[in-house]
């Protein structure tokens, strides 16, 4: 380019603007973020991987709808969130925008819709009942709404017990002849048998033993796992409790064992696993990994 014979004045806004442009193109390249999958569906987890040309104090922010989902460092400039889905959800264009840097990028999330079974089940209340105490409910609630920084799980989670699954997750119910507005499953049933091993499917630290002594009449003795970064299983109706609250368990460690406490038709357990504080899909933790 010949620039010799321009103005000054010209020239000088010529050579501004081709710095703005370099500049604008630097600032863009500092920002980049990417969504897994790339077509999602209900009850799917989404992590949102995000990279910047430097390295920051501060996380970059992650929000869909006003609600925001927190990031954390996975290797040196580069972070992960994590946005769960679930049936009660509604199917379409969502928009994910990610902020880091002073910069933003809107990146657009297609969810699918997708068929979850329906199932009529009656329980008999002697003994137990079907609604929550306020101290079970207010444990359980505090529980689901942890996010520890550290990240635990590493790979596939492991098959929490060898029973045969006999409720998948999403399935919405008619309890004892009446529809449950609202509700889905939130887990996977296995129907082990009475007694039988429930091992951890991953690394973390207990932060949830409650009992039905302790008014646990819903879910019965329960076991609560944090797995880190928002990530928490929790196993319900045990029989036995072997280990307590601050115990590190590793993957593949027996921590209680199938039983039929709380509200329930029958011996099994109920494994949840919850990200940020929503019941998802557990089947591509299971069989894929999510990191």
């Amino acid at each position: 380019m010949v620039i010799r014979n321009l103005k000054l004045p010209l020239l000088i806004f010529l050579l501004a603007a081709i710095a703005s442009a370099m500049f604008g193109v630097a600032r863009a390249d500092a920002l980049q973020a990417m969504l897994k999958p790339n077509n999602p569906r209900l009850g799917d987890t989404v992590s949102v991987w995000i990279s910047t040309d430097k390295s920051a104090t501060t996380p970059p922010t992650v929000s869909v709808n006003n609600k925001q989902f927190p990031a954390f460092v996975m290797s040196p400039n580069r972070w992960r969130a994590f946005i769960p889905t679930t049936p009660l959800d509604k199917a379409g264009l969502r928009q994910v925008i990610v902020t880091g840097d002073g910069l933003q990028q809107t990146l657009p999330m297609q969810l699918g819709d997708r068929q979850f079974p329906t199932q009529s089940i009656w329980i008999n209340d002697s003994g137990s009942g079907s609604e929550p105490t306020d101290y079970e409910w207010d444990k359980v609630s505090a529980f689901k709404k942890l996010v520890t920084p550290q990240k635990f799980w590493n790979g596939i989670f492991l098959k929490p017990n060898d029973g045969e699954i006999t409720t998948v997750f999403g399935v919405q119910r008619y309890y004892n002849g009446v529809f449950a507005d609202d509700y889905y499953h939130r887990g996977v049933d296995y129907a082990g048998g009475y007694g039988s091993p429930v091992i951890a499917p991953a690394s973390g630290y207990v932060r949830l033993v409650g009992t039905v002594a302790q008014g646990f009449l819903l879910h019965g003795n329960t076991i609560g796992m944090d797995h880190g970064q928002g990530v928490e299983s929790i196993f319900l109706h045990l029989s036995k409790i072997y280990v307590k609250e601050g115990d590190f368990v590793k993957a593949g460690q027996v921590i209680g064992a199938i039983g039929a406490t709380g509200a329930v038709t029958g011996a099994h357990l109920h494994w949840g696993l919850y990200v940020n504080g929503e019941a998802i899909d557990p089947v591509a933790w299971r069989y894929e990994g999510v990191e």
